[in-house]
């Protein structure tokens, strides 16, 4: 029999912005359980949360983590997350699946960048949430600023249900307004006197405790009923409310803390286990066929997998959540993406970096097991005999770019190796060979993600990498007509090489006429794979040239243009027309025509006032009030052009456009401008002329690399 049943497991993931004191959080959490005799604090490197050894050296969190607590007869699996948006897919995956959120807000800055980010991850999975104002204990909290800036934030579903009697350094008095009692603490924490609410404080505390008390019934006919004719309602029917209306995402309780002091997290975890919803007490999750799957116990045993580590020595650990039956351990399951069995030899209860061996799982639990053979993240795993796959987890797009390397030659191959193992463990990574720049390109979300990626390959792996700056795919076209002609004659000891082609070249649009003053007879268009289109057209007369030597010709048009004259990058939008050439009965063949073909395409497209072109992107930057004049500041020495801004909330929103090669370093330069209190997206919009004085260095560059490479 399972320890618990699945109406007594609660899954909980702490998020907030990075600082806000998750971490301290969770181990207030499992001290109260007494998991842990000794609280660890991130300062000496002692928490249960940040393990790795990469979180210890920079003082944060980097990796979700999860741990359980036993309390009070319910078992509450924990699920720590980072504060930073580089490392949103931890995040993500987290929210996917827990029950409920605690949003963990510094009581000393308010509703900070990272809150709205996560806030936006926790709408998409309609998540109940609870708001746990932190640090109270600050010379610098600021209770009533932070409940006005979540309110704004998130709208008046927010709902009080404690405030502090003090804030500060003589923070230890906690008002409940749901029981409607006063929580003091001793200096050290830990288990509070319950006491009556002082009569000066009485009047405020009715108040908040009549606006909860509406806000729940507001959410219930029934309840609104009871209220009416009663006036109030007992504590049953608030706890109840409250589970319903979290369910729905009607309100938002809001609890108050002093994680590093340990006051107000034995509070919580009760209201954790008394009101916040079991998996069972839930939507039932929806399949890719649209079918419900309910989490019950008595339902087919299935499984999604979350996340997936790679630990030293012992293999692959895939964390997962059972979402119907019971999982025990030696059972076979089916993965539904690859069609393979998967034997689960092992489960496991996680804390941290600790494993403990189980027998079984049930639905609505948090498990792990050891050495899946073909299981990756975002897979589901289900009985034999049934067809059943949940909707994937929808990762946060990349949002920088760089081109990496192993620094020993021979080691391409390892390297390649260690960046599959590290997609596989992280999909927001994006790994990608471009033949077109002739670089391996890692795509991440920011500047702190990617001094992560370099340290797993140099450390795990032992393979030394460095990252360079990635080329930009620079297009090339042309601006007016052109006409070129180019006669390739080889002899040698045999047959020779013969071949002269006459073509014009000229910018191609959309309603472009036919070429004027040549017979057309022939007309094929080609859609690049690059962009654009190449539109080719035979304009030979009187067998100047034989008709079966043009695809010859079209080649070597091709090969020129996979490789342009300006900058050895791909050439698009171009007509060309061949419309004259001479043959020699012996000495032409396919290679000659090929040759002379790419040689005039080449000479006319110089005389065509050649273009180059360059990747735009739009840009979306999230930025504090006060910091806008600085963001549009920086964006506008990186040639951006600035179409809007919009208010949302205290933040602003402003909308540019930039070229791609300025915006390499922009991660780093953003975060230095605004502490960190800034988020942006990029995503290609066009390609767009480059100035002349940028083409001229681009076009001098590419010259100095032919002739070093001759």
């Amino acid at each position: 029999m399972p320890e618990f049943d699945t109406s007594h497991v609660k899954n909980i993931v702490l998020l907030g912005h990075a600082g806000s004191g998750k971490t301290t959080l969770a181990e207030c959490m499992l001290f109260e359980a007494g998991l842990i005799n000794r609280r660890g604090s991130v300062q000496e490197r002692n928490t249960v949360s940040d393990y790795h050894e990469l979180e210890q050296e920079r003082g944060s969190s980097v990796f979700s983590t999860l741990m359980h607590a036993r309390w009070r007869g319910y078992k509450i699996n924990v699920i720590d997350t980072p504060g930073y948006d580089d490392f949103a897919g931890d995040v993500v995956s987290a929210l996917r699946v827990a029950d409920t959120g605690i949003m963990v807000l510094n009581a000393t800055a308010g509703v900070e960048v990272g809150t709205d980010v996560i806030w936006e991850y926790t709408e998409r999975f309609k998540t109940p949430m609870i708001f746990a104002v932190n640090k109270l204990d600050d010379d610098n909290a600021d209770f009533d600023n932070t409940v006005a800036e979540a309110k704004t934030h998130f709208g008046s579903n927010v709902v009080v249900v404690q405030y502090p009697l003090q804030q500060g350094a003589g923070f230890h008095c906690i008002i409940d307004v749901l029981r409607m009692t006063m929580y003091k603490f001793r200096d050290t924490g830990g288990k509070p006197d319950k006491m009556d609410i002082p009569e000066e404080e009485k009047a405020r505390a009715e108040q908040l405790h009549r606006e909860l008390v509406e806000a729940i019934a507001g959410n219930d006919e029934g309840l609104m009923e009871k209220y009416f004719d009663k006036g109030e309602l007992d504590e049953d029917e608030m706890r109840d409310g409250l589970k319903k209306a979290m369910i729905h995402q009607d309100l938002f309780p809001l609890f108050c803390l002093s994680a590093e002091r340990n006051m107000g997290s034995g509070r919580l975890m009760g209201f954790i286990d008394n009101v916040c919803p079991s998996a069972n007490e839930m939507p039932p999750q929806l399949t890719q066929k649209g079918e419900k799957l309910s989490c019950d116990v008595q339902g087919p045993s299935c499984i999604f997998i979350y996340k997936t580590v790679s630990e030293p020595h012992v293999g692959e650990l895939s964390f997962f959540k059972v979402y119907s039956g019971t999982i025990k351990s030696g059972m076979e399951l089916v993965n539904e993406t690859t069609g393979s069995a998967e034997k689960l030899n092992q489960l496991f209860v996680v804390e941290g970096n600790k494993r403990s061996n189980v027998n079984e799982l049930v639905a609505g639990d948090i498990g792990a097991t050891l050495k899946l053979k073909n299981t990756h993240v975002n897979n589901t795993l289900h009985e034999k005999g049934k067809s059943i796959e949940l909707h994937p987890i929808v990762f946060p797009v990349p949002n920088m770019t760089m081109a990496i390397e192993s620094v020993k030659k021979g080691e391409e191959e390892k390297l390649s190796v260690a960046l599959h193992q590290l997609r596989d463990e992280d999909p927001t990574v994006v790994v990608a060979y471009s033949p077109e720049l002739r670089q391996t390109l890692i795509h991440c979300l920011g500047e702190l993600h990617l001094s992560v990626i370099k340290w797993k390959i140099e450390h795990q792996q032992n393979i030394e990498v460095r990252f360079i700056k990635p080329r930009i795919p620079y297009r090339e076209t042309i601006r007016r007509k052109a006409d070129a002609s180019y006669r390739h004659k080889k002899q040698s000891g045999g047959a020779g090489q013969f071949g002269e082609v006459f073509l014009r070249i000229e910018p191609w649009y959309d309603g472009i006429k036919d070429p004027e003053g040549l017979t057309v007879r022939g007309r094929e268009e080609y859609p690049l794979d690059w962009g654009g289109k190449l539109v080719y057209y035979n304009c030979i007369v009187g067998g100047a040239i034989d008709t079966r030597f043009l695809p010859s010709i079209l080649k070597g048009v091709m090969e020129k243009m996979n490789e342009g004259p300006l900058t050895g990058s791909y050439v698009r939008d171009v007509r060309v027309s061949v419309y004259d050439g001479k043959m020699h009965p012996v000495d032409s063949n396919d290679i000659s025509f090929k040759i002379a073909g790419m040689m005039a395409f080449k000479e006319a497209f110089r005389n065509a006032d050649p273009q180059i072109l360059e990747p735009v992107y739009q840009v979306d930057v999230m930025c504090p009030d006060e910091l806008t004049g600085a963001v549009i500041g920086d964006l506008q020495t990186r040639r951006a052009m600035v179409e809007g801004m919009d208010a949302e909330g205290h933040f602003t929103r402003i909308t540019a456009t930039v070229p791609l090669v300025e915006m390499h370093d922009y991660s780093s330069s953003l975060r230095s401008i605004t502490q960190g209190r800034a988020r942006f997206t990029m995503h290609f919009r066009e390609y767009a002329a480059v100035p002349v004085d940028l083409q001229r260095k681009l076009q001098d560059e590419y010259g100095r690399l032919e002739k070093a490479e001759v």
